[in-house]
């Protein structure tokens, strides 16, 4: 199998449940302790940011997950995820809810803000730490349906009220051209109601594999629609691709055309020289100055598309991200150090493990 190939598949085993490693640093010396309790409440709360992320089981709960395992530092930093409806809901969470930090969004969330006539300079109050992976559009449909044009008219699930799904799903639409009767139900029973003829497609905008669809049995009856990227569509969308490597059960030999939208790592703009604004720099410092270990077998392979410098169209870059990234100018390639040390890989045969293990003796011997 070739070394990409080979990468590929170890990327795309699902996360494993892991917890962090107990170190020296996570007990803390009876002379540093907090000597009362208000002072040991004002520690946690001073070393914890918190980030909303989505539903049990989804790609933002296992990211953010990843983030808690990856980052603990004792009394240093602790990140805490908290469960969310998903990348609609989230900016909400973000602007307004007092004891939320940080949350996973779109490159189109600022957009749908922009539409709620309630808020203000909302680029202002939310900006973003980094550009993360993709979310591709997903349209489960009888096989009679080829295209997405087809469901012009028809009735179709955009999964629950506030969630991705249904922001960006019915966005996608619109921008395909295609209306709809949109309907909010959630996952489980949409597919049971397809199943029944009750709705004529589920769409899901998430990150590829999703597991309930890569868990459904479509038999004979049920595929995927085409929605091939058009001349004209709002930049924060871009084209994409579900494959058979992606959903055997689902897709052919041939790749289905999509669309995708990119997920971001969004944060509250707090006030410079304030107690949120500097565990917000110690958190920044964390992930990006550690973000080797987000590569490891047991992440989300979804990791392996970050790229830390990337812009966002639109969009403010938090000041601590900002500066690190400018201080780091020439550490933060344009293309993935890992592409390129696995492109010197190509005849090397080794475990998945193993791989990794090389990856980090090379970047360190940079």
């Amino acid at each position: 199998m070739p070394r990409l190939a080979q990468f590929a598949a170890f990327l795309g085993l699902a996360a494993l449940t892991a917890g962090p490693t107990a170190r020296a640093s996570d007990t803390t010396p009876a002379d540093t302790a907090p000597a009362t309790e208000a002072a040991l409440g004002e520690r946690m709360n001073a070393n914890t940011v918190t980030v909303v992320t989505g539903t049990p089981g989804g790609t933002y709960f296992r990211v953010g997950a990843d983030l808690a395992f990856v980052l603990d530092d004792g009394d240093k930093l602790r990140v805490l995820p908290i469960l969310g409806k998903g990348a609609g809901e989230n900016a909400y969470d973000i602007r307004f809810l007092k004891g939320v930090d940080l949350g996973f969004v779109r490159t189109d969330t600022l957009e749908q803000l922009r539409q709620d006539k309630r808020l203000k300079n909302i680029e202002r109050h939310i900006q973003f730490i980094a550009k993360l992976f993709d979310d591709e559009l997903h349209i489960v449909a009888p096989k009679a349906v080829r295209t997405v044009g087809e469901l012009a008219g028809k009735r179709v699930s955009f999964d629950v009220k506030g969630s991705g799904t249904d922001y960006s799903g019915r966005a996608m639409f619109r921008e395909l051209g295609v209306n709809v009767e949109a309907v909010n139900i959630d996952q489980p029973t949409a597919i049971e109601m397809l199943r029944k003829g009750e709705i004529e497609a589920v769409v899901s905008v998430a990150a590829k594999p999703v597991a309930f669809i890569a868990g459904f049995d479509p038999g004979d009856r049920f595929h995927f629609v085409k929605a091939p990227y058009p001349d004209a569509i709002s930049e924060a969308y871009i084209p994409a691709t579900l494959t058979r490597a992606d959903y055997p059960k689902l897709v052919g030999e041939e790749a289905v055309e999509t669309v995708a939208v990119g997920t971001i790592l969004g944060v509250y703009n707090s006030p410079k020289g304030s107690p949120r604004y500097e565990k917000l720099v110690r958190f920044v410092d964390a992930f990006f100055g550690q973000f080797d270990k987000f590569l490891a077998p047991q992440r989300h392979p979804k990791w392996r598309e970050v790229n830390l410098a990337a812009s966002v169209s639109g969009w403010t870059r938090f000041r601590p991200a900002q500066e690190w990234l400018d201080r780091h100018r020439e550490e933060v390639a344009s293309q993935p150090d890992l592409d390129r040390f696995f492109q010197s890989q190509l005849d090397r045969p080794a475990g998945k493990e193993e791989i990794y293990q090389a990856y980090l003796k090379w970047r360190q011997a940079r």
